[in-house]
């Protein structure tokens, strides 16, 4: 669960300050698979940059995921409420099958066998705290500098996984000429106004 759930409950509504472009988010999926990362991580390390680019998941749903949330003869994960206060309803996502195909490999070869969809080396479960840590060690390695809201480009140091999240909203504008509607479906925003709050700023002007 959330280590900090204020925290990202406050950056979840503030306007998108960092995200990446795609070929930026495979050079974070291509860090994985590198002598950058142990070998029994690979996998867990790649799934999870591709989920997060995928489903546009907060980094607290992302933690909370257990295996049996996946149903991937279907394709999709399941997201239950969380428990604080303003959580998103339970929600069930479409994956890419490139996504599928990524959790089928790593739950057929993961070193951990788990209830909690990603473990660590030390625990059952990974934090938000851990997850944040890992998103910017592999930032770090890829060289990978996230755009920022105000035109410039930011440190690799700026990259958490909530800038996966935003770059979901950058790549369905920017990318695939999609609508602030469809960000929001995505998303998963309760209302137009929060998407429009957030991501109104990625729109081609």
């Amino acid at each position: 669960m959330p280590s900090n759930p204020d925290v990202e409950h406050s950056d979840e509504f503030s306007r998108a300050r960092t995200w990446l472009k795609p070929n930026q988010v495979e050079r974070l999926r291509d860090v994985c698979l590198s002598d950058a990362v142990a070998p029994y991580l690979q996998d867990r390390n790649e799934t999870i940059v591709a989920l997060l680019y995928d489903a546009g998941l907060r980094a607290g749903e992302l933690c909370a995921l257990e295996v049996n949330h996946l149903n991937l003869e279907n394709g999709t994960v399941y997201l239950p409420s969380a428990i604080q206060k303003g959580s998103p309803p339970p929600a069930t996502l479409e994956l890419k099958p490139e996504t599928v195909r990524l959790l089928h490999r790593y739950l057929r070869d993961r070193w951990k066998d788990t209830p909690a969809l990603f473990p660590t080396r030390s625990s059952d479960r990974i934090t938000t705290r851990s997850l944040q840590r890992l998103i910017e060690k592999l930032a770090v390695e890829a060289n990978v500098r996230p755009l920022l809201a105000d035109g410039g480009i930011g440190e690799p140091t700026d990259a958490t996984p909530h800038t996966l999240r935003h770059s979901v909203a950058y790549r369905i504008i920017q990318i695939d000429g999609g609508r602030l509607e469809d960000v929001q479906l995505r998303l998963r925003h309760a209302n137009r106004q929060t998407t429009d709050q957030i991501y109104s700023h990625l729109i081609p002007r």
